[in-house]
């Protein structure tokens, strides 16, 4: 007993003998705009740059250093949005304690809580991508992330709102670097254009990306609403086309302690027209097509995230969309002087309804280790789309002697999709030259298409439809800097197990593979003002749901689109050459590609075996044989004076193809199969001007041409545009208003010629001349941090078989 009494004065002695020859570093931190306090800011106490001890600030900015031993140190106060603040505190015996108050200074980027856009928008070249930051003169470009797409260089959007890159369409889309169940084009129809703050072209990925999509992935990033307290943003707009079509979006936070709070709610609807015709030149038949669709769609997305402490974050989020849509498509066909049929006239009125949900919720943990840049992630994700279709089919044949033959019937389609995901990543750097990188990712797939017709010509009335893949990988990438190089090396292991089933296993199709995927990035900065990058990977476009599944997707009398489940995927090796150069007024970019292509996705029509008159086509899916392309990107960024600046940009792109198509003989009234080998060629010019009046007032000029394609089944025309448009800003600018008259002249339109089954022409046109007025109003107070999540993708080529 008197041993432990000894031992507890003798310990009670020293730790105050400590506390005398020790001292305490305290103080507090505000915004210095607001001289409100801020929570959280990270304080460092360094002797000879190494840091001795450190702090979070507490609820009311305030913080306590203590037991630090009496000498000179370096204090370091930092936080997001913030400058950075160095000083210094001196403890000695006459001063055991210092007090550091001090009121930090936002970054010029960022002014009262508010998301700041730039006037113009900026294009920078990293190691692994092409960055482009969203300036006010792409918001005003229109509604939605659709809208402004098409004023981004290599980026190109056709009628349908399909996206492809350096004219490709096998590219993924990425929003905030995570996939989406949703149908890209659909999505970005729905994201309001003023919530986007980046748009990231990686046309050449590294193994640290899932492999998925020849020409790239297109990551948006959206604004984060990073504000303490209660606040937000709202947006909203109206285009006039021949009807008004309506779009708004509601960003809320609310950041209270260790927790924020986030929401999104959005909403799109209007009535869509589009209208065109086909007509065969080897017989008098054309075919005129008149759709509407009239689409409702909402989208809102709730989480949270919880900073457990400096080095832990914990983030969770459910996103969910539902749409329901209603299209209407009359089909007139006439036959005029067509002497080997009796009918003069078939009229065909369809109509397909049905809603589209999809489910999206996500758990991601974050931790941080001591020293900087070194982390490790973990991210489970689960969507689940259920999407149901029914269809109405009104049929009336005229014959030459005026008899009517009516057919009606009905479809129904039942989709389901399920994406489970499982990701680790880590980076660790390991020193401040190296960076090791490595992770891990499981994604299973389960989708299923149950299929019900009434339609007495065809030849399975019930079907099942199962698409399943399996997918395992794992990657590793090793980087260095020097002085003016760095390099980049990687590789991706992956394991890909597909089964296809059709009526149950009466028809299977599986693949089941191991493939490696490298990649090699090597940049050179020639001075501070120039860099030029060299990069290589290998990559793969799998076949999607859409492009496999044996079910139509849509019917009109003469053309079914149906997938192939036969489909092969397609392998892509890829070489690319960048130079940027940094201008005192602006940047310029160039960018020269080459790619080998094997077993290419492509679309193909031929003759309807089962059509005795041979008049009617199927539009599916095929592989090409082995092709290769090549191509080129320029562009340039400058302000010319105070109030003019200019965005111009071109891409090129030829691409040797080879494949089979069908060629229709009229006298023995068969197809027969035909090999083909042509080079296609694709280019596209933008031309982005800004002037400014004065802070609030500004107009835009934009034009658009797209060069005629001569493709391996059909040839495109050329189509082009102007745009006009204003802004203003007001309430020191929380508030913009924009104006826009997107194609000016009226001349947008697709048109096109083949040989291929037939010799047939065609062109559609829909509401390309709209004016576009939007509103956003943006709210908030100070920074705080928020959870920064991993890129992902998906993993199939997107295109489907849609023809509206």
């Amino acid at each position: 007993m008197k041993l432990k009494f000894f031992l507890f004065v003798l310990l009670g002695v020293i730790t105050t003998a400590q506390a005398q020859n020790s001292g305490t570093v305290s103080g507090k931190i505000i915004e210095k705009s607001t001289n409100t306090p801020i929570s959280y800011a990270t304080v460092s106490i360094k002797d000879n740059g190494k840091v001795v001890s450190g702090v979070n600030t507490d609820d009311n900015g305030d913080f306590s250093i203590k037991n630090l031993a009496l000498k000179s140190y370096t204090i370091e106060i930092q936080y997001i949005g913030f400058r950075k603040y160095i000083g210094s505190v001196i403890l000695s015996d006459n001063k055991k304690t210092a007090t550091v108050n001090i009121s930090l200074e936002e970054e010029a980027t960022q002014l009262k809580g508010v998301n700041i856009v730039s006037e113009r928008s900026t294009i920078e070249q990293k190691i692994d991508r092409k960055v482009i930051t969203v300036g006010k003169d792409l918001t005003t470009a229109g509604a939605s992330a659709s809208d402004i797409m098409n004023n981004i260089p290599s980026v190109n959007v056709d009628q349908d709102g399909k996206l492809s890159l350096r004219g490709n369409d096998n590219v993924r889309v990425l929003i905030d670097g995570r996939p989406s169940n949703i149908d890209p084009a659909q999505l970005l129809k729905q994201i309001p254009s003023t919530s986007i703050k980046k748009i990231e072209l990686i046309t050449n990925p590294s193994a640290k990306y899932n492999p998925e999509g020849m020409s790239g992935i297109i990551n948006i990033i959206l604004h984060k609403n990073a504000n303490t307290g209660f606040n937000g943003s709202y947006s909203g707009g109206i285009t006039f086309g021949e009807t008004a079509k309506y779009n708004q979006s509601l960003d809320l936070n609310y950041k209270t302690g260790k927790v924020n709070f986030f929401g999104n709610v959005g909403q799109n609807f209007g009535t869509y027209y589009n209208d065109g015709f086909i007509k065969r030149a080897d017989q008098d038949i054309v075919q005129k097509i008149d759709v509407v669709n009239d689409n409702d769609s909402y989208l809102y997305k709730i989480g949270m995230d919880y900073l457990i402490n400096d080095h832990n974050t914990l983030s969770i989020y459910t996103n969910q969309n539902k749409s329901n849509g209603k299209g209407f498509v009359n089909t007139d066909i006439d036959y005029n002087n067509v002497t080997d049929s009796d009918i003069s006239n078939i009229y065909q009125k369809s109509k397909y309804t049905g809603p589209d949900r999809v489910g999206t919720y996500n758990l991601a943990f974050k931790h941080i280790f001591k020293k900087e840049g070194h982390t490790l992630d973990f991210e489970a994700n689960y969507s689940d789309n259920k999407e149901t279709q029914n269809a109405s089919f009104d049929t009336q044949s005229t014959k030459i002697d005026n008899t009517v033959n009516s057919v009606i019937y009905d479809d129904y389609i039942k989709g389901t999709r399920k994406l489970s995901t499982v990701n680790v990543d880590y980076v660790n750097p390991l020193n401040e030259k190296t960076t090791l990188e490595a992770g891990a990712e499981a994604r299973i797939t389960r989708t299923g298409n149950d299929y019900i017709t009434g339609n007495p010509l065809a030849a399975l009335p019930v079907s099942d439809y199962t698409y399943d893949t399996d997918i395992y990988s794992a990657y590793v990438t090793f980087g260095q800097k020097y002085k003016k190089f760095s390099y980049q090396l990687g590789a991706r292991f992956e394991s890909y197990k597909v089964a296809a089933n059709l009526n149950h296993g009466l028809e299977k199709f599986d693949d089941d593979y191991i493939t490696l995927y490298p990649s090699a990035y090597f940049t050179y900065n020639l001075n501070e003002k120039n860099t030029l990058q060299f990069s290589y990977s290998r990559r793969v476009d799998r076949p999607s749901l859409e492009q496999t599944k044996p079910i139509r997707e849509f019917s009109t009398p003469l053309v079914t689109s149906l997938g192939n489940p036969e489909l092969r995927p397609q392998f892509t090796n890829s070489v690319e050459v960048n130079y940027t150069k940094t201008l005192e007024k602006g940047s310029f970019t160039a960018g020269v590609f080459v790619r080998s292509i094997n077993d290419q996705i492509s679309r193909i029509l031929y003759p309807d075996e089962a059509d005795p008159s041979q008049e009617k086509q199927i539009m599916t899916f095929t592989n090409y044989d082995h092709n290769t392309a090549y191509g080129f990107e320029v562009s340039f960024n400058y302000k010319i004076t105070k109030w003019w600046d200019i965005q111009p940009s071109i891409d090129f792109s030829s691409i040797n193809q080879q494949g089979v198509v069908f060629l229709y003989d009229p006298l023995t009234k068969t197809s027969s199969p035909l090999e083909r080998k042509i080079t296609v060629s694709a280019f596209n010019g933008r031309m982005n001007s800004n002037f400014k009046v004065n802070k609030r007032l500004s107009f835009l000029l934009f034009g658009f041409y797209r060069g005629a394609v001569d493709g391996l089944q059909n040839n495109s025309h050329e189509m082009y545009k102007m745009d006009i448009g204003s802004r203003y800003t007001l309430l020191d600018n929380k508030m913009n208003i924009s104006l826009r008259f997107n194609d000016v002249f009226n001349t947008m339109k697709y048109a096109f010629d083949t040989m291929y089954p037939y010799p047939q022409s065609g062109q559609f046109k829909w509401e390309s001349q709209t004016v576009y007025l939007g509103l956003t109003y943006n709210f908030g107070g100070a920074k705080i941090k928020n959870l920064q999540r991993k890129q992902r993708e998906d993993n199939t080529n997107k295109g489907g078989g849609g023809m509206f």
